[in-house]
């Protein structure tokens, strides 16, 4: 019986602002848009999934290599014009976060977990300023609790951050399910800490792994429902 649900923040909840991230290139002269940024995302966060695999190097130390990963698989050179921007970009994400997108679908669904009763917690390898974004965004109001990686001093797949969260929530690892759209940092590490995992994976790149995976976020709901009307039978 899933009692409480947590969520990954970006990727799952919020995604980078890539028009922001188009006009700061543009204004260095190189010329990309949103649309082929978002394309390239996935593959990119893919490939930084499959280092976390086989390394322990932190998350803040992939983030920007991640950046470079995106305008690498959308067919952009690195270039000193591209490492300038990507510096103001990095500015601009410490003070506001540049997570800054939320998908029309996200609230909806949000509001659907609710509805079936669930404690809604957010679990984010995050940089500080998780809290700041969610009240901009006017998400707060639509989830129980939220964790920042960077305020607890511990990250995924670590399962002492999902502990926490566990202690926090006054949760049960038997009954609480986390959603997130990185395997070997969100699922691996939630089921470290005895936690059932539900990957969200929209392009179908991780459609060989041990996972329940799902599409769109609006897809948790209806698999909470099953999960929960067969763990009672």
């Amino acid at each position: 019986m899933i009692e409480t649900v947590f969520l990954d923040a970006g990727g799952v909840l919020l995604f980078p602002n890539w028009t922001r991230v188009s006009e700061a290139l543009a204004a260095h002269g190189v010329q990309v848009g949103p649309a082929q940024l978002a394309a390239a995302d996935p593959h990119a966060k893919y490939e930084i999934d499959l280092e976390t695999g086989r390394t322990v190097k932190t998350d803040q130390q992939r983030g920007w290599r991640y950046f470079n990963l995106v305008l690498t698989h959308a067919g952009v050179p690195l270039t000193e014009e591209t490492d300038a921007a990507l510096a103001e970009l990095r500015e601009y994400d410490a003070a506001w976060n540049l997570w800054e997108h939320v998908p029309d679908d996200v609230v909806p669904a949000l509001d659907d977990l609710r509805r079936l009763g669930l404690r809604l917690v957010v679990v984010s390898n995050a940089n500080g300023t998780l809290r700041k974004v969610f009240d901009r965004l006017q998400l707060s109001q639509h989830v129980d609790l939220l964790l920042d990686s960077s305020e607890e001093g511990v990250e995924k797949p670590d399962p002492r951050l999902f502990n926490l969260a566990l202690q926090r929530a006054n949760a049960r690892a038997g009954t609480t399910l986390h959603v997130g759209d990185l395997y070997f940092v969100d699922v691996m590490g939630a089921r470290a800490a005895g936690l059932a995992a539900l990957l969200l994976d929209a392009t179908g790149l991780y459609d060989r792994y041990d996972c329940p995976r799902i599409q769109r976020l609006g897809e948790v709901a209806s698999w909470v429902k099953t999960r929960n009307s067969t763990s009672s039978r």
